[in-house]
C-alpha cells in the first residue's frame, strides 16, 4: 500500500506515534545537568502551562474561529507539544550542535504526536492523501437532446434503462461558482456527476448542495467525508442512479464564518438561494423543481441546510441538518447580533432558523435531522430544531448514527442521508 494511504486513525502509524512521541518527551525531561530538576524543568512546565492558558483562551475567548469551545482531550493535547517544544527551548543553551539536533528532532516528534491525536479526535485526515487535493476531471457541461420523461406516481428509478457502455463509477469536478449577485468570493467547489448523467437520454436528476462545516472547506467532504465512494456506491445499487451532488462553499476561507446569512459579514444566503442555483442550472443538465433541490451539511453547514430551507423554501424541498446548531452563532448570542446585525435583535431573528419555524408553516418541506449518539453538545440543540421543525408542518424524521462530532460521524450520516434525499427527489421509491 502508497504510504499516504496509510491510516492516521488506526493501526499501527497512530501507535508509532504515540511511542515515539513519548519516548522523545521522555528524552527531553530527563537530564544529569546542572540545575536541570530544579529550575530548568519547572521552567518548562509553567511555560507550557502558560502558554497553553494563552492559547485556549486566546481561541475560545479573544479570536473564537470555532462556535464551540475546545474539546478537553483536545487542549490535552495542544498543552503535551507545548511541553515537548518548551523542554527542548531549555535544553539547547547546554548541548553542543548534534544535540541540539537531536532535542530538536524530539520535539518535532513530540509535536507529531500530538498532532495526530487532535486528528484523531476530530478525524478530519484519515489518511497524508486527505490532505491533498481530491483528484478531478473536467466537468461535463453538454446537453443532451433526449431525456427521460417520469410518469406522474412513478419514480426515476422505476422508469429507468441503464445503456450500455455507461461508466461504473461517476466524476468528480473542481468548480468555480461565483457570487454574482451576492459579491460573496467563495472558494472552488465541486461537483459529482452520477453515472447516468453520462447517458443518451439524459435522465434529469435531482440535485443536493452539500455543504461542509466550520472550519472546512468543499474539499473535505471528499477527503474527510469520502462522499464521493457514498455516491458511487448509491449509484452501483441503483442502476447508475444517483443524484448530482453541487458541494459548495458558504464560508469563503477555512476559519471564515459567514453565519450563512445576509448580513454585515457577507451575503452567505443570496449566494446559496441565488448564485448557486442559478449556476446549476446554467451549467448543468438536471431537474429543476424544488421537489427535486435538497440542501445538506454538517455541524455549520447542518444549521446552514435548515436555514435556506426555511428561507428559500422555493429553492429547496428537502434538506439533512446533520449534527447542527438551534442557532448560528459567533460564539453567543450577544457576538452574533452585534457582529452581525449591528446590534438589531429584530434582523437577526427574521432569518434565524427557530424564529421563522415559529412564525411560518412548510407543510411541502421535507427535513432530515441527524447527531452522533455521543454528541453531547450538539445532540440537544438537534432535538430542539427538530420539534420545531416538526411543528412547523414539516415531513421530518430524527435519526442517530455511532459517534460524536467528527468526520467519521459525519461519514455515517451522510450514508443515510443521500437515499434519505433521493426518496424526497423521487429518485426512488
Amino acid at each position: 500500500m502508497n504510504p499516504l494511504d496509510w491510516s492516521l486513525i488506526h493501526g499501527p502509524v497512530p501507535v508509532l506515534l504515540l511511542i515515539a512521541g513519548w519516548v522523545s518527551l521522555l528524552g527531553l525531561a530527563v537530564s544529569s545537568t546542572r540545575h536541570w530538576w530544579t529550575r530548568r524543568v519547572p521552567c518548562a512546565v509553567v511555560a507550557a502551562a502558560v502558554l497553553t492558558v494563552l492559547v485556549v483562551v486566546w481561541v475560545d475567548e479573544w479570536w473564537h474561529p470555532f462556535p464551540e469551545d475546545l474539546p478537553n482531550d483536545v487542549v490535552f493535547w495542544i498543552a503535551v507539544a507545548l511541553l515537548g517544544v518548551c523542554l527542548a527551548a531549555v535544553r539547547m543553551p547546554v548541548l553542543h550542535w548534534r544535540g541540539r539536533v537531536v532535542a530538536l528532532v524530539a520535539a518535532a516528534l513530540v509535536v507529531a504526536m500530538a498532532a495526530n491525536e487532535v486528528n484523531r479526535h476530530y478525524q478530519e485526515y484519515p489518511t497524508l492523501r486527505a490532505m491533498l487535493a481530491p483528484k478531478t476531471e473536467a466537468l461535463t457541461t453538454g446537453r443532451t437532446e433526449h431525456t427521460v420523461a417520469v410518469p406522474a406516481g412513478k419514480t426515476l428509478s422505476e422508469v429507468w434503462q441503464p445503456p450500455a457502455g455507461m461508466p461504473a463509477k461517476g466524476t468528480l469536478s473542481s468548480v468555480d461558482i461565483p457570487g454574482t449577485k451576492s459579491g460573496f468570493n467563495a472558494r472552488d467547489g465541486y461537483v459529482y456527476l452520477p453515472p447516468a448523467y453520462q447517458a443518451d437520454p439524459r435522465p434529469l436528476l435531482p440535485v443536493i448542495v452539500l455543504l461542509a462545516g466550520q472550519p472546512g472547506g468543499p474539499a473535505d467532504w471528499v477527503n474527510s467525508g469520502g462522499v464521493q465512494q457514498v455516491l458511487d456506491d448509491f449509484a452501483a445499487a441503483h442502476q447508475g442512479l444517483a443524484p448530482v451532488v453541487v458541494i459548495a462553499d458558504p464560508i469563503g476561507s477555512t476559519l471564515g464564518n459567514t453565519l450563512c446569512m445576509d448580513s454585515k459579514i457577507a451575503k452567505a444566503q443570496t449566494y446559496l438561494a441565488e448564485d448557486v442555483p442559478n449556476w446549476i442550472h446554467s451549467h448543468l443538465q438536471t431537474a429543476t423543481d424544488r421537489k427535486a433541490t435538497s440542501i445538506a451539511g454538517i455541524s455549520f453547514g447542518g444549521t446552514c441546510s435548515l436555514q435556506l430551507a426555511v428561507n428559500a423554501p422555493q429553492v429547496y424541498g428537502s434538506f439533512a441538518d446533520m449534527s447542527g446548531q438551534s442557532e448560528p452563532t459567533l460564539g453567543t448570542h450577544d457576538e452574533t447580533v452585534k457582529e452581525a446585525f449591528g446590534g438589531d435583535e429584530a434582523a437577526f431573528e427574521a432569518v434565524d432558523p427557530a424564529h421563522v419555524m415559529a412564525r411560518t408553516k412548510f407543510p411541502d418541506t421535507a427535513g432530515l435531522f441527524m447527531v452522533g449518539t455521543d454528541d453531547a453538545e450538539f445532540g440537544p440543540q438537534q432535538h430542539q430544531m427538530y420539534a420545531a421543525a416538526t411543528a412547523a408542518g414539516m415531513h421530518t424524521e430524527f435519526q442517530t448514527v455511532p459517534g460524536g462530532h467528527n468526520w467519521s460521524t459525519f461519514h455515517a450520516e451522510i450514508t443515510v442521508a443521500v437515499p434519505w434525499l433521493a426518496r424526497q427527489q423521487g429518485l426512488i421509491r
